[in-house]
């Protein structure tokens, strides 16, 4: 089923247990505009509220990158000086949010150029596959442009501060062999076979219990963001959730019965 959507730039379909979402914008190596931020906040609620979506996939439109950043030739008139910047963020930022806040489980297709703001929103991603000739970076230095507090935190929290401190001071790009040697990417695979790795690997996740993947990641996140107490009760009721649930009686059964189990999310 294929979403309609306020963009061309952005699309959108669901394929029995995953969503899947493009940057549609192959004419500019997929940089990110205005609108499509608006275009990533409306299919992610949608994914969100949609009970037979349990993984969400996102992947840039032909070849050549995933996102190459942000949509320079927007910057003139809506991010030209400090007050601009300030209004762009608070949009870009509810697309941010909604990657962010996502429930689900978040899977990066990523072929060729995954720069600036499109290795900001790959971060955003649980686990991240990419093609061998995948470059990776940050080139903020180079253009005089800030970055937020939140994207610059995460990075430092997934590869280091001191090789966050490289990443950012000297503009460099990242081979893919770099990238997963410190944890940008998880697997890497070759352009011919990475979309059905990606959707084979999706779907090992949709067939297990979606309450406990959910508390798992909502463990995991409060643990990256140094949780307070109000984050790691939240975390314990969605255990206490699974315990509860009709699937954790069903995976005790079909364990017994030596079967696979058929997870319902209640």
């Amino acid at each position: 089923m294929e979403l309609n959507l306020q963009t061309t730039r952005m699309t959108a379909e669901i394929d029995g247990s995953i969503g899947w979402m493009t940057f549609n914008n192959p004419a500019r190596h997929n940089a990110l505009s205005l609108e499509m931020w608006q275009g990533i906040y409306e299919i992610i609620e949608c994914f969100e509220s949609h009970e037979d979506v349990r993984v969400v996939v996102m992947q840039g439109a032909g070849e050549k990158s995933f996102i190459s950043g942000a949509d320079i030739t927007e910057f003139d008139k809506q991010r030209s000086n400090a007050e601009q910047a300030q209004s762009y963020g608070h949009a870009s930022a509810q697309g941010a949010r909604a990657l962010a806040n996502m429930t689900k489980p978040l899977i990066a297709l990523i072929r060729g150029y995954c720069i600036g703001g499109g290795l900001a929103t790959a971060l955003h991603a649980d686990v991240r596959f990419a093609t061998p000739d995948s470059t990776f970076g940050i080139p903020a230095a180079r253009l005089g442009l800030g970055y937020d507090y939140e994207g610059l935190a995460k990075l430092s929290r997934i590869v280091g501060p001191a090789r966050a401190r490289d990443i950012l001071f000297s503009a460099r790009f990242l081979t893919v062999e770099e990238a997963f040697e410190c944890g940008i990417v998880q697997f890497v695979a070759e352009r011919a076979n990475i979309a059905a790795e990606v959707e084979s690997y999706a779907r090992k996740i949709a067939e297990n219990a979606p309450l406990t993947v959910k508390a798992a990641k909502a463990a995991v996140n409060a643990f990256e963001s140094q949780p307070d107490s109000k984050a790691i009760q939240e975390v314990a009721e969605l255990v206490r959730d699974c315990f509860n649930s009709s699937d954790y009686k069903e995976g005790r059964r079909a364990f017994s019965q030596k079967r696979r189990p058929e997870f319902t999310g209640k």
